[in-house]
């Protein structure tokens, strides 16, 4: 009888009172799914995205060639190393490059594998606070905000385990041997850093959140891709 009633004083809003078709279907689509949203679902819902997002996204870049075959986040040589890339090649140091890049992105795709829970981790400390700001924001919204908040504390964790990726595929090695390589160049008035690290790290983690934006965007787009009741419920309040 309570339901019946709203629907009659939903209809009067629409004929009468200038309520858009797209209010009045919020307003029926509530009475479906236990009332209105809350801020707690909205949390809950963008946390789900996020987890689903990074799931998708660090099982796409772990697998062979997720970096190096991803244009949008293949990791090219650092800015200083590039510049000289040209004079290494002319060299005779082609192949030597062409190690090193592949090496890199092989460094990162094997990291890449134990991102998920240093993610989620950093996905569980989001607050309510914009909740709704970001359920209605860009395509992108939850992903940039998660970036914004979390970043620092991700590049942190995440070091260790390049590193330790970057040892095994032999990067660190074959970049150590290119910069070394070049800075051995009578002449050459500019030094490439050796040091590989901190670079990775960070373009491995960009990837993640470029590869976490597209995900996020599939959410917000198709309700195919809402794995959970609480996603559909969340996203399907913006459809």
């Amino acid at each position: 009888m309570k339901k019946l009633q709203i629907i009659k004083l939903s209809l009067l809003c629409f004929f009468f009172v200038g309520c858009t078709a797209s209010d009045l279907n919020k307003v029926l689509q509530g009475l479906g799914t236990g009332g209105p949203l809350t801020q707690q679902e909205v949390s809950s819902g963008l946390k789900e995205a996020l987890v689903q997002g990074i799931t998708n996204g660090a099982t796409m870049a772990s697998r062979q060639d997720g970096f190096w075959g991803n244009e949008l986040i293949r990791i090219m040589l650092p800015e200083d190393a590039r510049r000289v890339e040209n004079t290494l090649r002319q060299i005779g140091l082609g192949a030597e490059v062409d190690r090193a890049l592949l090496s890199i992105n092989r460094g990162a795709e094997n990291a890449a594998r134990q991102a998920v829970p240093i993610f989620a981790n950093a996905i569980r400390q989001l607050t309510i606070q914009d909740a709704f700001a970001l359920l209605s924001g860009q395509q992108d919204a939850a992903t940039q905000f998660l970036k914004r908040t979390t970043e620092a504390q991700l590049v942190e964790l995440f070091q260790p385990e390049i590193q330790k990726s970057l040892n095994e595929v032999g990067a660190t090695r074959f970049y150590s041997d290119l910069a070394n390589a070049y800075n051995a160049i009578p002449l050459t008035n500019r030094r490439v850093n050796p040091d590989l690290n901190a670079y990775v790290t960070q373009q491995a983690i960009d990837g993640l959140f470029t590869l976490v934006a597209q995900e996020e965007a599939k959410i917000r787009q198709d309700p195919m891709q809402r794995t959970t009741a609480l996603m559909r419920r969340v996203f399907g309040s913006q459809d």
